[in-house]
C-alpha cells in the first residue's frame, strides 16, 4: 500500500531523472577529482551508459534500486501488493533484462561494464571509486601484456630473416 496521496506521488515520479541524477553526479564528481576524464550518457555505445572512460573502454552504470530491481526476490512481492503492480512488474522485469542485454552487448565489443546502485555510491564513494581505479588498472595491464606480445612477435619475425 502507498503512503503517499496520487498528488504527492505524482509529484515524487516526475521529479526522478533519467541523467545527471544525484548519484550520477557524486560519482562523476569523485572520478574528476581523481583526474579521470570521461564522456557522459554516450549514445554510440549500448544503454548509453552514464559515465564512460573511452581511453580504458570502461561503461559504469549508475542504477537505482527501485528501478533495475535490486534484491528482486524481495521486491518483487512488495510491488505485487501495491497498485498499478502490472505495470511496475513488467517496468522493473524488462528494465532487469534489457540491463543482461546491455552488458552482453559491451562485453562482446570488448568493454568493462560497472554497475553500481545508489546507496553503494551513496555510503561508499570511495569503493566505488576504488573499483573504477582498478578497473582502469586492469585496462592498462591488458593494454601493456599486448603490447609486449606485439614485441615478441616482432622480435621473432626479424630473428627468422
Amino acid at each position: 500500500m502507498d503512503n503517499l496521496t496520487k498528488e504527492q506521488r505524482r509529484k515524487n515520479m516526475q521529479r526522478i531523472r533519467a541523467k545527471d541524477t544525484g548519484i550520477e553526479l557524486r560519482l562523476r564528481k569523485a572520478l574528476w577529482h581523481k583526474g579521470y576524464r570521461y564522456r557522459k550518457n554516450d549514445k554510440n555505445l549500448p544503454g548509453k551508459p552514464d559515465i564512460v572512460l573511452t581511453k580504458y573502454k570502461i561503461a559504469i552504470f549508475c542504477d537505482s534500486e527501485f528501478f533495475h530491481g535490486k534484491d528482486w526476490e524481495v521486491l518483487k512481492p512488495r510491488i505485487e501488493k501495491g497498485t498499478n503492480s502490472d505495470y511496475w512488474l513488467k517496468k522493473i522485469s524488462n528494465n532487469r533484462r534489457r540491463d543482461d542485454e546491455v552488458n552482453k552487448q559491451l562485453l562482446f565489443r570488448g568493454w568493462t561494464v560497472i554497475r553500481f546502485w545508489g546507496k553503494d555510491i551513496q555510503k561508499n564513494l570511495d569503493e566505488c571509486v576504488n573499483v573504477v581505479e582498478e578497473a582502469v588498472f586492469d585496462s592498462k595491464m591488458d593494454e601493456a601484456a599486448d603490447l609486449e606480445e606485439i614485441n615478441l612477435n616482432m622480435d621473432e619475425g626479424i630473428k627468422e630473416k
